[in-house]
């Protein structure tokens, strides 16, 4: 908060790049009444961006604010071009999607942000303000998604295989019958069936030859 809160004494340079009309006078509108945010371009398309900075009509921003779905580049293809020429600039990715693959390719290609359209916008100032002081920002429902990506899986309990059940996948892998599984393990056949759907049930497989495939590919 002490970081944020130094910022909110700088002057931070802003630049826009959103398509839609409404979306973009809101952000106008919003940020022209903020008095450490300076606009120093609001541009309708990538393109639009890229040829204002190639001739030098605009001063070097502090903060790329832009829309992924663009007509002709996209968001994502820009941000490479923007880096390149402000290399320092940050870039948050405002945007209606919240897919997992353009999540990751936004952040892949360099964008310090990630928030969706329906963010407020005193929560998009906080935003910027976080990622100034060196922090970085995603939507609530963008930094789930993230989590869940790197999470490792894990298997309800009633899902976990017994260390009987892994005896019977391993006999089964050795290529014994059942009559022969239930010999080495001194239980019945009847059993042997019993731990065998519970196996099937568990795996979520249909017959012994998918238990097989997923032991040898070592899915088990």
């Amino acid at each position: 908060m002490h970081r944020i809160q130094e910022h909110m004494e700088q002057q931070i340079k802003l630049a826009i790049i959103e398509d839609g009309e409404h979306v973009r006078d809101s952000i106008r509108e919003f940020f022209s009444m903020q008095e450490n945010i300076v606009l120093v371009l609001i541009a309708e398309s990538m393109e639009d961006f890229l040829e204002a900075a190639g001739e030098q009509r605009m001063e070097a921003p502090d903060v790329v604010l832009s829309d992924i779905n663009l007509p002709g580049m996209s968001g994502i293809e820009g941000i490479r071009y923007i880096k390149e020429l402000f290399p320092s600039a940050d870039i948050i990715m405002l945007t209606v999607f919240n897919d997992s693959t353009r999540i990751f390719q936004s952040l892949c290609a360099g964008a310090t942000g990630y928030a969706l359209k329906n963010t407020s916008m005193p929560e998009l100032l906080r935003a910027i303000l976080e990622i100034k002081a060196g922090g970085s920002y995603m939507s609530p429902s963008i930094a789930r998604k993230v989590v869940e990506h790197f999470a490792p899986v894990r298997r309800h309990d009633e899902d976990v295989l017994s260390p009987r059940e892994m005896q019977v996948i391993k006999a089964l892998t050795e290529g014994l019958s059942y009559k022969l599984i239930a010999d080495r393990l001194s239980i019945s056949i009847d059993t042997i069936r019993t731990h065998i759907k519970h196996i099937y049930r568990k795996l979520h497989v249909n017959s012994k030859a998918e238990v097989l495939n997923k032991a040898f590919r070592g899915e088990i």
